[in-house]
Protein backbone atom coordinates (compact mmCIF):
# COMPACT_ATOMS: atom_id res chain seq x y z
CA UNK A 1 0.00 0.00 0.00
CA UNK A 2 2.98 2.36 0.65
CA UNK A 3 4.25 1.74 -3.01
CA UNK A 4 1.11 2.39 -4.43
CA UNK A 5 0.50 5.72 -2.65
CA UNK A 6 3.87 6.66 -3.73
CA UNK A 7 3.60 6.05 -6.90
CA UNK A 8 -0.13 7.99 -6.88
CA UNK A 9 1.78 11.15 -5.62
CA UNK A 10 5.04 11.04 -8.04
CA UNK A 11 2.31 10.65 -11.16
CA UNK A 12 0.43 13.68 -9.56
CA UNK A 13 3.71 15.56 -9.32
CA UNK A 14 4.76 14.72 -12.55
CA UNK A 15 1.52 16.45 -13.82
CA UNK A 16 1.55 19.43 -11.66
CA UNK A 17 4.96 20.44 -12.23
CA UNK A 18 5.69 18.86 -15.21
CA UNK A 19 9.26 18.01 -14.13
CA UNK A 20 10.37 21.48 -14.41
CA UNK A 21 11.72 21.78 -10.57
CA UNK A 22 11.94 18.50 -9.27
CA UNK A 23 15.49 17.14 -10.64
CA UNK A 24 19.22 17.95 -9.91
CA UNK A 25 21.79 18.47 -12.53
CA UNK A 26 25.41 17.35 -12.02
CA UNK A 27 28.04 15.74 -14.02
CA UNK A 28 30.62 12.79 -14.22
CA UNK A 29 33.08 14.48 -15.92
CA UNK A 30 31.73 12.69 -19.27
CA UNK A 31 27.87 12.75 -18.76
CA UNK A 32 25.23 15.04 -17.74
CA UNK A 33 23.03 13.44 -15.06
CA UNK A 34 20.06 14.45 -14.36
CA UNK A 35 18.59 13.08 -11.06
CA UNK A 36 14.82 13.64 -9.90
CA UNK A 37 11.39 14.20 -11.63
CA UNK A 38 12.06 14.91 -15.34
CA UNK A 39 11.11 15.13 -18.42
CA UNK A 40 11.20 13.48 -21.59
CA UNK A 41 11.20 17.62 -23.42
CA UNK A 42 14.11 17.77 -21.14
CA UNK A 43 16.29 14.91 -22.88
CA UNK A 44 14.85 15.91 -26.34
CA UNK A 45 15.67 19.43 -26.28
CA UNK A 46 19.54 19.28 -24.94
CA UNK A 47 22.01 19.20 -26.97
CA UNK A 48 23.90 17.36 -23.94
CA UNK A 49 21.90 14.00 -24.77
CA UNK A 50 22.49 14.36 -28.42
CA UNK A 51 21.33 10.32 -28.12
CA UNK A 52 18.13 10.40 -27.13
CA UNK A 53 17.45 11.87 -31.10
CA UNK A 54 19.88 9.62 -32.55
CA UNK A 55 18.44 6.80 -31.18
CA UNK A 56 14.90 7.78 -31.34
CA UNK A 57 15.00 8.59 -35.10
CA UNK A 58 16.70 4.84 -35.82
CA UNK A 59 13.85 3.15 -34.22
CA UNK A 60 10.82 1.51 -36.01
CA UNK A 61 8.18 -0.33 -33.75
CA UNK A 62 7.21 -3.36 -34.14
CA UNK A 63 3.15 -3.51 -35.18
CA UNK A 64 2.49 -6.01 -32.93
CA UNK A 65 3.58 -3.41 -30.45
CA UNK A 66 2.22 -0.69 -31.36
CA UNK A 67 -1.61 -2.68 -31.73
CA UNK A 68 -1.27 -3.83 -28.15
CA UNK A 69 -0.11 -0.83 -26.80
CA UNK A 70 -2.85 1.52 -28.49
CA UNK A 71 -5.65 -0.41 -27.75
CA UNK A 72 -4.90 0.03 -24.01
CA UNK A 73 -3.24 3.69 -24.67
CA UNK A 74 -5.36 5.70 -21.79
CA UNK A 75 -5.40 2.96 -19.50
CA UNK A 76 -1.61 1.89 -19.26
CA UNK A 77 0.69 4.59 -17.02
CA UNK A 78 4.81 4.08 -16.37
CA UNK A 79 6.85 5.15 -14.12
CA UNK A 80 10.22 5.08 -15.75
CA UNK A 81 13.92 5.09 -13.67
CA UNK A 82 16.38 6.13 -16.19
CA UNK A 83 20.02 7.55 -16.18
CA UNK A 84 21.57 9.65 -18.73
CA UNK A 85 25.12 8.10 -18.30
CA UNK A 86 23.64 4.58 -18.78
CA UNK A 87 24.15 2.92 -22.06
CA UNK A 88 20.96 0.78 -21.80
CA UNK A 89 19.14 3.98 -21.10
CA UNK A 90 20.69 5.69 -23.83
CA UNK A 91 19.25 2.81 -26.09
CA UNK A 92 15.65 2.14 -24.74
CA UNK A 93 14.87 4.86 -23.42
CA UNK A 94 14.66 6.82 -26.72
CA UNK A 95 12.72 3.75 -28.62
CA UNK A 96 10.27 3.20 -25.84
CA UNK A 97 8.96 6.93 -26.55
CA UNK A 98 9.28 6.46 -30.11
CA UNK A 99 6.69 3.06 -29.71
CA UNK A 100 4.79 5.32 -27.06
CA UNK A 101 4.53 7.91 -30.10
CA UNK A 102 3.69 5.61 -32.71
CA UNK A 103 0.87 4.24 -30.15
CA UNK A 104 -0.64 7.32 -29.44
CA UNK A 105 -0.02 7.18 -25.49
CA UNK A 106 -0.81 10.59 -24.07
CA UNK A 107 2.42 12.02 -22.29
CA UNK A 108 0.87 12.45 -19.08
CA UNK A 109 0.75 8.50 -19.26
CA UNK A 110 4.56 8.43 -18.54
CA UNK A 111 6.50 9.84 -15.18
CA UNK A 112 9.96 9.31 -16.02
CA UNK A 113 12.45 9.66 -12.72
CA UNK A 114 16.38 10.21 -13.20
CA UNK A 115 18.82 8.70 -11.09
CA UNK A 116 22.32 8.99 -10.24
CA UNK A 117 25.05 6.12 -10.34
CA UNK A 118 24.40 5.00 -7.60
CA UNK A 119 20.74 4.81 -8.53
CA UNK A 120 19.45 7.44 -6.31
CA UNK A 121 16.69 9.21 -7.30
CA UNK A 122 15.23 12.23 -5.33
CA UNK A 123 13.06 11.43 -2.53
CA UNK A 124 14.44 7.81 -2.01
CA UNK A 125 11.97 6.72 -4.67
CA UNK A 126 14.08 4.44 -6.35
CA UNK A 127 15.11 3.15 -3.51
CA UNK A 128 11.97 2.25 -2.32
CA UNK A 129 10.90 1.02 -5.82
CA UNK A 130 13.59 -1.50 -5.47
CA UNK A 131 15.44 -0.32 -8.43
CA UNK A 132 18.18 -2.26 -9.26
CA UNK A 133 19.05 -2.07 -13.08
CA UNK A 134 19.01 0.81 -15.50
CA UNK A 135 16.46 1.69 -17.01
CA UNK A 136 13.56 0.10 -15.24
CA UNK A 137 10.29 0.71 -16.91
CA UNK A 138 7.19 -0.06 -14.63
CA UNK A 139 3.65 -0.50 -16.01
CA UNK A 140 0.89 0.87 -13.89
CA UNK A 141 -3.27 -0.04 -13.99
CA UNK A 142 -5.18 1.94 -12.12
CA UNK A 143 -2.11 3.32 -10.03
CA UNK A 144 -1.30 -0.03 -9.47
CA UNK A 145 2.23 -2.11 -10.56
CA UNK A 146 1.17 -5.33 -13.20
CA UNK A 147 4.53 -5.27 -14.43
CA UNK A 148 7.69 -4.20 -14.67
CA UNK A 149 11.16 -4.80 -17.06
CA UNK A 150 14.66 -3.40 -17.45
CA UNK A 151 17.69 -2.71 -19.11
CA UNK A 152 19.14 -6.68 -17.95
CA UNK A 153 15.99 -8.44 -18.59
CA UNK A 154 16.82 -11.51 -21.23
CA UNK A 155 13.78 -11.07 -23.78
CA UNK A 156 13.75 -7.66 -25.65
CA UNK A 157 12.65 -4.86 -24.17
CA UNK A 158 9.74 -4.26 -26.16
CA UNK A 159 8.28 -7.91 -25.99
CA UNK A 160 8.71 -8.13 -22.55
CA UNK A 161 6.34 -4.34 -22.71
CA UNK A 162 3.67 -6.33 -25.25
CA UNK A 163 3.31 -9.36 -23.15
CA UNK A 164 2.74 -7.40 -19.53
CA UNK A 165 0.17 -5.46 -21.30
CA UNK A 166 -1.44 -8.66 -23.01
CA UNK A 167 -1.51 -10.26 -19.60
CA UNK A 168 -2.35 -7.86 -17.63
CA UNK A 169 -4.97 -5.56 -19.46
Amino acid sequence: MKHLFLIAIIIGLGILTRAESEYTVTSDGANKILKGLISRDMLENDTAFRWFHNNKASFVPRTEAVAVLREKATEVQFLVFAATWNEETKYIIPRFFALLDAAAVPPDQVTLIGVDHANHSAHHLSEDMHIMNLPTIIVLKEGKEVGRLSGHDHDPWDTTLTHIIQTKF
